[in-house]
Formats: C-alpha cells, sequence, structure tokens
C-alpha cells in the first residue's frame, strides 16, 4: 500500500433512516484495534515462558476525532447521538484497505473555542458490538 491522504479516512454516523452521514470537518481521525490477552502460563510452562489463549480475550475498537463541523446535518446528528446516549452504527473508510462498519457509543464530545479562532470539536467513540471488515 502506497502513502495516503489522511484526509481520505472517512468517519461516517448512521442517520437512522439507512444512510450513513460523513461527519464533516474533521482535520484529525484514528482508529485503534485491541485485543485482551490471556494469561495461561502455569507451572510446567516450557521454559517457565508466559502462555496465551488464542482468541479468548476481548476485542475492541476506538475512535477518535477532532476539527470543526462544517455542516449543520452532521453536527446535529453527532450532537443528537450524544445527548441521546444512542448506540448507532458507524462507518470508518480507510482508504486502499477497507471499511469498518459496527455499532459505537459516542462516548466523549467536547467543543472549545480560541478567542481569535474558530470553535473545534473533539470527539470519542467505543465499539458496542460485533464490527464487519469490507474490503474496497
Amino acid at each position: 500500500m502506497s502513502a495516503q491522504k489522511g484526509k481520505d479516512l472517512l468517519l461516517k454516523a448512521a442517520d437512522g433512516g439507512g444512510a450513513f452521514v460523513t461527519v464533516a470537518g474533521l482535520r484529525a481521525r484514528q482508529i485503534a484495534f485491541n485485543a485482551e490477552a490471556v494469561d495461561v502460563t502455569h507451572s510446567e510452562s516450557a521454559g517457565r515462558w508466559r502462555e496465551l489463549l488464542a482468541g479468548a480475550g476481548m476485542r475492541r475498537a476506538s475512535i477518535s476525532g477532532a476539527g470543526i463541523f462544517k455542516d449543520e446535518t452532521s453536527d446535529a446528528l453527532v450532537r443528537q447521538i450524544f445527548f441521546d446516549g444512542a448506540i448507532r452504527n458507524w462507518q470508518v473508510i480507510v482508504p486502499d484497505f477497507g471499511t469498518i462498519t459496527g455499532p459505537f457509543q459516542l462516548s466523549s464530545l467536547e467543543y472549545r473555542g480560541d478567542h481569535a479562532g474558530e470553535v473545534t470539536f473533539d470527539l470519542s467513540l467505543e465499539s458496542a458490538g460485533q464490527l464487519t471488515f469490507t474490503l474496497l
């Protein structure tokens, strides 16, 4: 995979009507996958090396983004999802890689503004169920 433009990594939220709305104005975005290890080391483990149980740990994904809302539709949708405490489907489109889709809870929504600058926001999402991956 060759270098990709960061602006092409898209974050989309389900609008409740079956469509996905791109969260506009994101200047930075990130997705992280994590899996917990389950240690099954015992007194007879070879060389006393740690042993892990494959496929047993909890997996999760976190998404974060920061930017400016440039679009009333996505601003209103994200704000409503947060205040409803709703778990919605979200998509992350990674160029030349694929699309990750699944339920997430909007766990943090922060606004800030500098005296001589625009209002910006930060958001964080935590996975709330099984995710799917589709190749592009």
